[in-house]
C-alpha cells in the first residue's frame, strides 16, 4: 500500500525512536559500573595498611654480659660477675641513668630490646631461649635492684659458653617481679618439651629446674 511521503517519514523517525531508546536502556547501567569501579580502586590504593608495633615488659638497664665458669649453679654464683658488670656500669653512669632496654619474658623466649634516645624501642633486639636459661636470681648484694640470669650460648664452632646477663630494674620489687616470671616461663617451657618428647617423661619440672629457682630471697 502507498503512502505518503510524510507518513513515511513519521514512520520512520518512529522507529528510530523506539531503536534509540532500546539502545538507551542497555547503556544505562554502563555509567554506573564505571562510576563505582574507580572508586573502589581509589581507596584500595589511598588507604595504608597501619601496624602499631607495641611491646609489654618491664623498663631495665641493661648492664651487659660477663663470661663465667661452673656447671652448678648455686645460690650467690652471680655475685661476682654482676659486680664486675656493676663496676663497668657506674663508671660512666650519670645521676639520672634512663633505661636503655625493655625486657619481655615470654613462655620460651626472652626478648630484650633495646630502647634509643627517645625512650623508644628499636629493630635491635636480643632473643634467649628460655631452654638455655640455666640459673637467675633478683638477690645481690650490690644493689637490690638488680636481676641477672646465667645462660649458655652456643658458638659458630657448636661450643658453648655461659654468660651472666644482668639489668637494672626501677626497684627491688621489679627485680623480683623478673624473677618469679622467669620462672614461670621455664615451666610452661619445660612442659611443652616433656609432652614433644625432648625431655624424658620420668623427670619432673623440681628436677629440672633445681638450679634454676629464682633466689629472690
Amino acid at each position: 500500500m502507498w503512502q505518503p511521503a510524510t507518513e513515511r517519514l513519521q514512520h520512520f523517525q518512529t522507529m528510530l525512536k523506539t531503536k534509540l531508546n532500546v539502545l538507551t536502556l542497555r547503556k544505562e547501567p554502563l555509567p554506573t559500573v564505571i562510576f563505582h569501579e574507580p572508586e573502589a580502586i581509589e581507596l584500595c590504593t589511598t588507604t595504608p595498611l597501619m601496624k602499631t608495633r607495641t611491646h609489654t615488659g618491664c623498663k631495665v638497664t641493661y648492664l651487659g654480659k660477663v663470661s663465667t665458669t661452673g656447671m652448678q649453679f648455686l645460690s650467690g654464683c652471680t655475685e661476682k660477675p654482676v659486680i664486675e658488670l656493676w663496676k663497668k656500669h657506674t663508671l660512666t653512669r650519670e645521676d639520672v641513668y634512663p633505661a636503655n632496654a625493655l625486657l619481655e619474658i615470654r613462655p620460651f623466649q626472652v626478648w630484650l630490646h633495646h630502647l634509643d634516645l627517645k625512650g623508644e624501642a628499636t629493630v635491635h633486639m636480643d632473643t634467649f631461649q628460655v631452654a638455655r636459661i640455666a640459673y637467675c636470681t633478683a638477690d645481690h648484694n650490690v644493689s637490690p635492684n638488680i636481676f641477672a640470669w646465667v645462660y649458655r650460648e652456643i658458638n659458630d664452632d657448636l661450643s658453648y659458653q655461659m654468660d651472666c646477663h644482668a639489668v637494672e630494674c626501677e626497684s627491688k620489687l621489679e627485680a623480683k617481679k623478673l624473677a618469679h616470671a622467669m620462672m614461670e616461663a621455664f615451666k610452661k617451657t619445660f612442659h611443652s618439651m616433656k609432652s614433644d618428647g625432648r625431655i624424658h617423661r620420668n623427670s619432673s619440672s623440681e628436677e629440672v629446674s633445681h638450679e634454676f629457682e629464682p633466689d629472690d630471697g
